[in-house]
């Protein structure tokens, strides 16, 4: 289980197609008047993880986090870099992700375990487990919609976290839900990480990332400013925080 990431861009092109007519784009095109903008979401991000690891990504809203997470969780593709992983890849990017409002959660829990490619008898083997940590016995008929955002939060992380994966990756999810259940997770996680999983955690709680983590990257503006253990790059984050108040 390995990650490894070399000078990895996400380049977004933008322009006033969306504000023009056909017509007028043609006519532009052709007068050499039609103008388009590079935004770079990503821009030159390097790094490697090794079995065990937990990486915490840190940063302000806009740093290029979560597009980072789904690129590496295949979902999207670099503009440029090169990317080399290694292992099975369960993530959690966004609450409600990769379920149906309409179906039970147990029919998501099945969904979703297919979706991560695993076997309708393993998610039998499962399921009991999976429910039973998300403390949704009595809602196994509901329909996914009827459920809370913390219920959500807690399907979906027992879900990720039960399955096994050899790469974990969450986004912000271990701040949903009440504090008991936050409890609960952390200690999975740490649990997970024990057993060997390569997890990458975006929190924006910087004590979560200080007790859990053992590498920090730090993003900001889509610009990698700094990588490595988790106390230099917390204490540097946080002095910076400090500075902007």
């Amino acid at each position: 289980m390995k990650i490894e990431l070399n000078n990895v861009c996400v380049r977004y092109i933008t322009g006033d197609f969306t504000d023009i007519g056909l017509k007028d784009y043609i006519i532009r095109k052709i007068k050499g008047t039609y103008k388009v903008k590079e935004f770079m979401a990503v821009n030159n991000v390097s790094f490697s993880l090794e079995k065990g690891d937990l990486l915490g990504i840190v940063g302000s809203n806009g740093a290029g986090k979560s597009t980072l997470l789904k690129v590496i969780s295949g979902i999207m593709c670099p503009s440029a870099g090169t990317m080399a992983i290694e292992g099975s890849i369960a993530s959690l990017l966004e609450l409600g992700s990769g379920f149906d409002g309409d179906l039970t959660v147990t029919e998501n829990t099945f969904l979703r375990g297919a979706m991560l490619g695993y076997t309708r008898e393993f998610m039998n083997s499962m399921y009991s487990k999976i429910i039973d940590f998300a403390d949704l016995n009595d809602f196994q008929d509901r329909p996914f919609k009827h459920l809370s955002s913390g219920m959500k939060s807690r399907l979906a992380f027992s879900i990720a976290c039960l399955v096994n994966p050899d790469i974990l990756i969450l986004d912000e999810v271990l701040s949903v839900g009440d504090g008991a259940f936050r409890k609960k997770s952390e200690a999975k996680m740490l649990e997970v990480i024990r057993s060997g999983t390569t997890t990458i955690l975006v929190s924006h709680s910087l004590e979560q990332i200080r007790r859990m983590a053992n590498k920090v990257l730090w993003l900001d503006k889509g610009k990698q400013v700094d990588f490595g253990p988790t106390k230099e790059i917390c204490d540097k984050y946080q002095a910076f925080l400090n500075g902007k108040q």
